[in-house]
């Protein structure tokens, strides 16, 4: 039985999952920006 299927679908399941893991962080750090920016400004 080859295994290279299994090794393929492997691969790509795990850089989907980075991937995604990598969008929900940049987009976290965005929005904790974003709140911070506004925190910054009302104190002025």
């Amino acid at each position: 039985m080859n295994a290279l299927p299994f090794v393929i679908a492997a691969y790509t399941a795990a850089a989907l999952c980075i991937g995604g893991v990598l969008l929900w962080s940049w987009v976290s750090m965005r929005r904790a920006e974003k709140a911070a920016d506004a925190l910054r400004g009302e104190r002025r």
